[in-house]
């Protein structure tokens, strides 16, 4: 709020100025002038400080009070262009043609800044994303940090880092993207999503035993994301049409080439899916290290040599 503040204090200086200008050069222009900065000066001090105060004040969480406080930034900008617009053109008639010619002229040649401010207002309405989601959005993976007028600042995720995790970079997209792009949202209106691993057994192993024991595993440790995870299906089906489906884990098997594949699928929350992933791979490979009827295969060739003895001929040396 400091730097609030410190602009507070520099309007009221500008407005001052320009009220001393006004009185010892009482004209039409100094008068606009005059009247400009006044309004600027109050619409800030309404907007944010005293309303941004009191949503700081009043919002308890962290996200609610960010978009509050982002709308009210928007709504401060459009009143003070639209006050300071009608001070200077007192024709209404004057004004609309003026608005229309200056915008036909700033949009064609800003299309693309008023195509993010479009972007910006579509996700602030239509809820495509918010502040702490996880999203992808123009082949960009990352944590949503902060939604500027123009830009929507990540933390990126992925890029040269293995699994959901960050690379310590902030990327920086234009808001317009929401417009053009499809946007993949990894937790809005749920924190789930399914992941799979694939075990690869040789075609003399109990692969059987193997999806046995891979399926006992994957069911325990994900038995607490199931049970949020089918409570979360219920109130999204209130929201969207929603099928319903099984979200318990399972072994699908794929024969190949070289060996049998099994892929086991199973949900885990949308922010730990390297965590869970590690976790189940490191016990399924310990479960099956006890067993000697599985071998888990890999793209390794086998080599057998088969020497063969050559008898001597019969009246030889």
């Amino acid at each position: 709020m400091k730097r609030e503040y410190t602009f507070f204090l520099v309007l009221l200086v500008a407005t001052a100025i320009t009220t001393a200008i006004w009185f010892f050069f009482p004209e039409q222009m100094t008068y606009r002038i005059f009247l400009s900065v006044l309004a600027v000066t109050v619409i800030y001090c309404i907007f944010s400080l005293l309303l941004d105060t009191v949503f700081r004040k009043k919002i308890s969480d962290t996200k609610s009070r960010y978009t509050a406080t982002k709308v009210i930034s928007v709504l401060e900008i459009l009143l003070m262009a639209i006050i300071v617009a009608r001070i200077w053109v007192e024709d209404v008639s004057t004004l609309v043609v003026f608005f229309g010619i200056i915008g036909a002229g700033v949009a064609i040649a800003l299309q693309d800044v008023f195509k993010n401010f479009a972007g910006s207002i579509t996700i602030l309405l239509s809820g495509t994303y918010s502040v702490g989601d996880r999203i992808e959005i123009d082949g960009r993976y990352g944590d949503v940090m902060d939604i500027g007028i123009m830009n929507t600042t990540m933390m990126e995720l992925r890029s040269w880092v293995d699994g959901d995790q960050a690379t310590g970079r902030l990327t920086i997209v234009p808001n317009g993207k929401v417009i053009t792009s499809p946007v993949n949202n990894y937790t809005k209106d749920h924190s789930f999503i399914w992941d799979e691993i694939q075990v690869p057994v040789t075609y003399r192993s109990d692969w059987r035993r193997a999806i046995e024991i891979i399926t006992t595993i994957a069911k325990t440790e994900t038995a607490e994301i199931n049970r949020l995870a089918n409570r979360e299906i219920e109130e999204i089906g209130e929201k969207y049409y929603l099928p319903r489906r099984d979200i318990e884990p399972a072994v699908y098997v794929r024969i190949t080439d070289n060996w049998i594949m099994l892929s086991v699928r199973y949900v885990t929350n949308a922010r730990e899916r390297r965590i869970m992933h590690a976790r189940l791979s490191r016990l399924i490979l310990e479960a099956l290290e006890k067993e000697a009827t599985i071998e888990v295969s890999s793209t390794t060739m086998e080599v057998s040599v088969i020497q063969k003895r050559v008898e001597p001929e019969e009246g030889s040396g």
